[in-house]
Parts: structure tokens; C-alpha cells; sequence
């Protein structure tokens, strides 16, 4: 991973010599002087010039998009692939959308580890033309998460408790676990 700011000969799109006042002009101390201060700033008029390609997702530098991913919320660990983060961070608005629903929540940790998981929630839904009729559902609130691995020894289940407290429902407590099986893929395979 390079380092902004060390390019080679980078020129300033806004050389300080020209914009000394006439008197300077042919002053050699002078000019030589502000030329050490536009090798200084010109990578930072480079990154205000291409300011908008570090915030889209599918430009910024790699190290831009790790912060991206902090600022937006994306539930990764940092040992993620590059295209995985970076489509996390294009995604992370739509995630917000629908967080804490069902969808949300497969869809997070769908993201994470690239499978979609079995869910399974004690809610319900229903309408009565009769009040005091029986409550949908069950009677204690909860909610198991169940991601089917190939090879479970390859999922983290830290890391799923964390994906799944952090994308459920706040109200629900919840189980997350990881069975040997075979995997659920994003087209319904």
C-alpha cells in the first residue's frame, strides 16, 4: 500500500511563485523558497482536487475506505477483501434502511461471511374484529439466527453474535449459532 503524498515530482496545481506580489518576481531566494513550499502542498491540492473520488466507494484508496467503513457503520472486522469493503460501504444506506428487520438482518449477515443465514423469530402479525382475541406468536419474544457452513470451524462465532446483536431487532434477545451443512447462497441455491 503506497503513501498519498510521496508522488514522485508531483507538480501544484497552484505554484506559489506566480502568485507573489511583482517585487518577487525576479527573486531567486524567493522563488526558490515557495517552490520547497508547493512540493509541500501540493499533494494536499491533489486530494482537494479529486476530493469526491475519495468519497465513492469504488475509487477511494484502500486505506480511505477502511475509515469509510468506520464512518458509515459497516459491521466488518478489517480482514475483509477489498471489494468486499468497499461494497459494504456502497450498501451501508440500504443496510440502515431496513436494520433491525428480518431482511436487515439476513441481509448483514449475508454480507459478513457470504452466506445467508435461517432465520427464525417468535413474532407475528394479526387483526381481529373482535378485541381480546389471542396474541400471534408466541408468548416469549426471541430470535435464532442460524448460519450452515460447510465447515464451521471456518466461521467466527464471535463475530456472528456481533453482526447479529448489532442488525436485530433492539428489543429481541437472540441466538446465533453455526451448523455443518449445506450453505443457503445468496440466489436460493
Amino acid at each position: 500500500m503506497s503513501a498519498r503524498g510521496s508522488v514522485d515530482d508531483l507538480a501544484s496545481s497552484h505554484p506559489l511563485g506566480i502568485q507573489l506580489p511583482a517585487v518577487y518576481a525576479d527573486d531567486d531566494f524567493a522563488q526558490r523558497f515557495v517552490e520547497g513550499l508547493d512540493v509541500v502542498l501540493a499533494p494536499l491540492f491533489n486530494v482537494l482536487d479529486c476530493l469526491e473520488a475519495y468519497f465513492d466507494p469504488a475509487l477511494a484508496p484502500e486505506d480511505f475506505v477502511d475509515w469509510l467503513t468506520s464512518w458509515v457503520g459497516t459491521e466488518l472486522d478489517g480482514t475483509e477483501s477489498l471489494e468486499l469493503r468497499r461494497h459494504a460501504v456502497a450498501t451501508a444506506v440500504s443496510l440502515h434502511r431496513v436494520r433491525g428487520t428480518a431482511l436487515g438482518l439476513s441481509r448483514a449477515v449475508e454480507l459478513a461471511f457470504g452466506v445467508r443465514p435461517e432465520i427464525t423469530e417468535s413474532g407475528g402479525a394479526s387483526w381481529s374484529a373482535r378485541p381480546l382475541g389471542p396474541f400471534p406468536g408466541e408468548h416469549r419474544a426471541s430470535l435464532r439466527v442460524t448460519l450452515t457452513v460447510a465447515d464451521p470451524s471456518t466461521v467466527d462465532p464471535y463475530r456472528l453474535q456481533a453482526v447479529v446483536a448489532a442488525a436485530r431487532p433492539a428489543h429481541l434477545p437472540f441466538t446465533a449459532e453455526v451448523s455443518a451443512g449445506k450453505t443457503l447462497t445468496p440466489e436460493g441455491n
